[in-house]
């Protein structure tokens, strides 16, 4: 012990190159780390914000996107639309059409052979005006019964007419309509009112309110 050295109290030592060394290789990686997780950070932060500004884009451009097909098919529902319902008037159109001429078909499908008819209906009618009425007595009993025989069938004649529709124009006195009646002559007449129908020389008749055959008549005209 007494040949120990003593201690100086407070005395800092030199590090030793060994440690020199090692600090000083070690602080440039520190640093070199240190500088890499700000620049990672830095990145990531501008990653975040890169996404967030198209994550904000996109929206807006699928909303357009989405509105602009919207509206191009809301043209096509109309457009189809309106050609369902021009589809559907069309239709009905011709269904009126077709009902219609069934309906003519059965109104007057009979005209042809109504018309054969009126002239045997013609030839009753001069029968009966041909005979005398002074010669229609008890003392002549077939003239009175072939008489009063014409008269049935005319009568019966004329009902099975209007059971059909087929009506007689018996015009006397009335108003000359062309669509109706047929002039045969314009006479001037005391008494009658010019433009009215003073003679009817042939009956006519009209086949449900239409006109198969025009009365052939005389006309009064102005003096």
């Amino acid at each position: 012990e007494s040949g120990a050295r003593p201690r100086r109290a407070g005395v800092l030592h030199p590090p030793s190159p060994a440690l020199r060394l090692c600090a000083e290789e070690t602080s440039p990686r520190l640093l070199c780390v240190a500088t890499q997780q700000k620049n990672t950070g830095q990145n990531l932060e501008e990653d975040q914000s890169q996404s967030q500004n198209e994550q904000k884009i996109e929206p807006s451009t699928a909303e357009k996107i989405l509105t602009e097909e919207k509206g191009k098919l809301e043209e096509q529902l109309k457009e189809v639309t309106d050609k369902y319902k021009r589809a559907l008037a069309d239709a009905e159109n011709v269904r009126q059409r077709s009902q219609k001429l069934v309906e003519e078909a059965k109104l007057y499908g009979i005209q042809s052979f109504c018309k054969d008819l009126l002239e045997v209906a013609d030839v009753l009618e001069k029968a009966t005006e041909s005979v005398p009425k002074e010669e229609i007595k008890d003392e002549n009993p077939h003239l009175k019964s072939l008489y009063e025989g014409l008269v049935m069938t005319e009568v019966q004649i004329q009902k099975v007419f209007k059971k059909h529709g087929l009506l007689r124009l018996n015009p006397v006195g009335a108003k000359f309509d062309p669509y109706e009646h047929e002039a045969l002559f314009h006479a001037p007449m005391e008494g009658k009112e010019p433009g009215t129908i003073a003679l009817v020389s042939k009956i006519g008749y009209k086949l449900h309110g239409r006109t198969l055959r025009p009365a052939l008549v005389g006309v009064v005209k102005d003096a």
